[in-house]
């Protein structure tokens, strides 16, 4: 089970051991069968973390271009430094596809961060981007000792340097004082404008939630955060200042920038939330339960099978004949028939200035009047800008003036620059046999970062709302994680006691 999924829990392991041998162990005696679980199929906790630098060795040589920085940490015996040990105490890396499919991706990038759950702690940052059909895509990696400012600095730093040296770009994280401590670093290269920052709307909403309570007070927030005009943001801030003045107190200490939608100029692409860190967990499924350098060559076969399968889909795609992705050619349909409702009005046609008012199809009631500039690419409405693929009444003004709407969608969405995304793959890794030989310090684990023995592991996660499971989704067996029934009545658990009845 172990095999097949690294991170099972410990509580279907319970249940399979219950099942199969007739016998209920405690919590802490599985937890520490699964561990010599782990360690037998992709090896020794503390032996793999020497292997690190050689893997260095051994990646680079497999695909030159590869980044990966390792940092240690001195050892020191009564005072004395052993000069033949070193602690490990970072790694980043990133590899050559992932740093060429940043270039044609959306210019933002998510970050997160999350616990590891072996024998020893620490933390796996995660920086993800998405394309224009929206696929998700990690593109670099840093195990650190935990999220602090000096950990998230090193590992955006060298993001900056090797991955998305992009200017204007937008990062989106939560409120982490540790993040914000390396974003606003004056050597980091992430102030305006080289770049931009945002909070994930979901964090600030849970944060807003602690102080006021109640479910009316979250919502009026979180439509306030999505509106894409300004009148619209007044509309539902009036409505926050009308149930409690206090919220709004509260709400106007954070930039406007950093959680309103209408206000960032259009960077995020409509992603609010760092929900696409989240999505990655089913790329990296399991691998924050494995040793640290099976989870560091794990990284590199994942991403190897992902672009060979992304790679395929675009290409099919791409195949079709069409520019653009079926998703977007069905929106822009869409606001095409919503266009016949307008009617145009030119003011400057050398810079492609309009107004276009709205009315409804008999013509009796008017919806209002926007302004449109085809040549800055915004509307009154928003959407132009947020959604950076024109909205109906820019749709309108191109059909009054004979002009196509492809030239005013972003690069971003066009199937060439998808199907470039994923058109460099990967080249199967050198044996490690044939890894080049390392002669420095062995690398060993901190024991300091080592799990508590005694006792039932705790998990650190803060749970959030995110984490609530959805009231939609069918219950599974905690046994063998079908749908339809439970571990108590679960096909499994009645075929091993036939079996230990017949034995």
């Amino acid at each position: 089970m172990v095999r097949d999924d690294a991170s099972v829990s410990i509580k279907v392991l319970l249940n399979a051991t219950a099942a199969h041998f007739g016998f209920r162990p405690t919590y802490k005696r599985v937890w520490l069968a699964k561990q010599k679980a782990v360690a037998l199929i992709y090896g020794d906790w503390d032996e793999l973390y020497n292997e690190l630098p050689r893997w260095v060795l051994g990646v680079r040589l497999t695909m030159p271009g590869t980044v990966a920085v390792l940092r240690t940490s001195p050892v020191r015996v009564g005072g004395h430094l052993d000069e033949s040990r070193a602690y490990f105490h970072r790694l980043f890396w990133t590899f050559p596809p992932c740093i060429e499919a940043f270039r044609h991706c959306k210019p933002l990038v998510s970050i997160d961060g999350t616990h590891l759950y072996g024998k020893y702690g620490g933390t796996l940052l995660v920086a993800i981007a998405q394309d224009g059909i929206s696929n998700i895509l990690p593109v670099a990696f840093a195990l650190v000792e935990g999220e602090n400012a000096e950990s998230w600095s090193f590992f955006l730093s060298h993001l900056r340097e090797h991955v998305t040296p992009q200017l204007g770009l937008l990062v989106i994280s939560d409120k982490h004082n540790g993040i914000k401590a390396a974003l606003e670093a004056p050597d980091g290269g992430w102030l305006p404008p080289s770049a931009y920052r945002a909070f994930c709307i979901r964090h600030v909403a849970e944060n807003f939630a602690l102080t006021f309570k109640g479910k009316d007070a979250r919502r009026l927030l979180v439509n306030a955060m999505y509106t894409k005009t300004e009148v619209e943001f007044h509309y539902w801030f009036d409505i926050l200042r009308s149930e409690d003045p206090a919220m709004c107190d509260s709400a106007n200490r954070i930039e406007y920038s950093l959680w309103i939608q209408h206000c960032d100029e259009g960077r995020r692409f409509r992603h609010m939330t760092t929900n696409i860190s989240e999505c990655v967990n089913s790329i990296l499924k399991g691998v924050t339960n494995l040793p640290v350098c099976s989870l560091v060559k794990a990284t590199y076969g994942r991403l190897a099978e992902l672009f060979v399968r992304k790679g395929r889909e675009a290409e099919a795609q791409m195949g079709t004949g069409q520019q653009f992705s079926q998703h977007l050619v069905k929106c822009i349909e869409a606001n095409l028939k919503t266009a016949r409702c307008f009617t145009v009005t030119v003011y400057d046609r050398d810079n492609s200035e309009f107004t276009v008012a709205e009315t409804t199809p008999t013509g009796s009631f008017s919806l209002g009047t926007y302004r449109v500039s085809l040549a800055s690419h915004t509307c009154d409405c928003g959407y132009f800008q947020a959604l950076h693929f024109p909205c109906p009444h820019a749709l309108a003004c191109c059909a009054y003036s004979r002009l196509t709407w492809e030239p005013y969608v972003h690069q971003v969405y066009r199937l060439s620059s998808v199907f470039s995304v994923c058109q460099m793959g990967f080249t199967p890794p050198i044996p490690e046999g044939f890894w080049p030989p390392y002669d420095g310090p062995t690398v060993i684990p901190d024991p300091n970062k080592r799990h508590a023995r005694e006792g039932r592991p705790r998990s650190t996660r803060i749970q959030t709302n995110m984490d609530e499971a959805d009231p939609n989704r069918p219950k599974r067996c905690g046994l063998c994680r079908q749908p339809g029934h439970t571990c108590r009545s679960c096909p499994q658990l009645g075929g091993a006691e036939h079996t230990r009845e017949h034995d």
